[in-house]
Formats: C-alpha cells, sequence, structure tokens
C-alpha cells in the first residue's frame, strides 16, 4: 500500500508513470516506482505482475521520393 497522500497511482492505472520514485539508477536506465513499476529510460516497463509494457517509439520519419 502506497504510503504518499495523495496514493500514487496502482501499477494497473493508465497514469502509473505518475507514482513516486523510490530507487533511481540512471547510469543503469532504470527507476523503481512506488507502485512496483520498474520504468527504463527508453520508455518500457515492467510491471509487477511479470508483464512487459514495450517502449514508446516515434514513427521513423520517412524520406519524400
Amino acid at each position: 500500500m502506497c504510503p504518499h497522500q495523495p496514493q500514487c497511482p496502482s501499477f494497473e492505472a493508465p497514469d502509473r508513470d505518475a507514482a513516486t520514485i523510490l530507487a533511481a539508477h540512471p547510469v543503469q536506465g532504470w527507476s523503481l516506482l512506488c507502485n512496483g513499476v520498474i520504468v527504463f529510460e527508453d520508455t518500457g516497463e515492467l510491471l509487477p505482475d511479470g508483464r512487459c509494457v514495450d517502449p514508446c517509439r516515434p514513427e521513423p520519419a520517412h524520406a519524400a521520393a
């Protein structure tokens, strides 16, 4: 249970990335959030239930022909 007021969003909430950072490891490229989510610097996530969330990467720009 989250000790923060207001409570951090759960790992199942759409705004789960708004949870408080408990441990930051920028050299290794990840942070642990209060809700148990591990967020990677490439925007990928590992959820506490073992599911992975793919990184959000923009579509590559195509050169005009």
